[in-house]
C-alpha cells in the first residue's frame, strides 16, 4: 500500500546554510506524526516544503502517489488538499471568522456560499466559536484565534493536516484548550503532521514521532520507544532538557 506522503532525499539550503538536509518520511492516512526538537533544527521549513510554500533544492515529495516536488505542479492545487495552521494564526484581518472560514470552499473549493457557510457553521459551533463567526479577528482571543484557524483549514476538508507550532504564541492557559481540539481529530482519524514542543501531548497523540537535529530526523519510532529508550545521544540530550526530572 502506499503511503499518503513519502519523502526522499529532501534537501533546503538558504545560502551556505543547510536547512534539512536528506530528509526521508512516510505518513500514511490517519498516522499523527509529531515532530520534535530544538528550535533552528528544521520543522517549520519542512512543513513550509511538503505545503510547496518553499521549494526544495534535492529530493522528492510525493502526496498521493504523485510526485509534488516537481516545479512543474501547480502549488494551489496541492494547498487545495492540505491544510496549514501557521503559529501566528495569520487570519485575514479584514474579514470576520465566518468569511475567513469560507473563503477557499468558495474561491478554490466551488461551493456554494450557503454550502460553505454551513460547513463552516457546523465546524465552528464544534469548536466552541458559534458565538463569534461574525467578529473580525482581533475581537477573540488567542485561544480563539488559533481555533478559528483550525476551523478555517478544516473548512476544506484536506487530506492532510500540518500544524506549525500552534501553542507556541499562546499563553499557557490557553494552549490546553487548542491542544484539546488537535487531541479530539487525531481520535476521528484526521492525518496530521505537527511540529511540536509539548513532549507530553506528542507522547499521547502521535503513531511516530520523528526528533529533527540539524536539519536531519536522526531517530523516528513510536512515542513510547523515542521518550523511553531513545537510540541517539543527541535525542537522550535533547529529551532530558525538555522532559521534567
Amino acid at each position: 500500500m502506499t503511503a499518503l506522503l513519502e519523502l526522499e532525499g529532501l534537501r533546503k539550503s538558504y545560502g551556505d546554510r543547510v536547512v534539512l538536509d536528506d530528509v526521508d518520511l512516510a505518513v500514511d492516512t490517519d498516522d499523527v506524526v509529531c515532530l520534535i526538537g530544538s528550535s533552528g533544527s528544521g520543522k517549520s521549513t519542512l512543513l513550509r516544503c511538503l505545503n510547496l510554500l518553499e521549494q526544495v533544492d534535492d529530493g522528492v515529495i510525493r502526496f498521493d502517489g504523485r510526485e509534488i516536488s516537481d516545479p512543474r505542479v501547480d502549488p494551489r492545487e496541492v494547498r487545495s488538499r492540505m491544510g496549514l495552521v501557521f503559529q501566528a494564526y495569520n487570519l485575514f484581518p479584514h474579514l470576520t471568522v465566518l468569511d475567513n472560514c469560507t473563503l477557499a470552499p468558495r474561491k478554490v473549493h466551488g461551493l456554494s456560499r450557503a454550502e460553505a457557510e454551513e460547513r463552516a457553521h457546523g465546524l465552528l459551533g464544534q469548536f466552541g466559536l458559534a458565538e463569534h463567526a461574525l467578529k473580525h479577528p482581533d475581537r477573540l482571543s488567542g485561544g480563539q484565534q488559533q481555533r478559528a484557524a483550525l476551523v478555517r483549514a478544516l473548512c476544506t476538508r484536506p487530506e492532510l493536516l500540518l500544524l506549525d507550532e500552534i501553542t507556541a504564541a499562546l499563553d499557557p492557559e490557553l494552549v490546553g484548550e487548542v491542544l484539546t481540539i488537535v487531541r479530539d481529530l487525531a481520535r476521528q482519524g484526521t492525518t496530521m503532521i505537527l511540529a511540536t514542543h509539548e513532549m507530553s501531548f506528542a507522547r499521547e497523540v502521535a503513531t511516530t514521532v520523528c526528533f529533527l537535529h540539524e536539519g536531519r530526523i536522526l531517530e523516528q519510532g513510536p512515542p513510547d520507544r523515542i521518550f523511553t529508550d531513545p537510540r541517539e545521544e543527541q535525542t537522550r540530550k535533547f529529551l532530558r532538557r525538555v522532559l521534567p526530572s
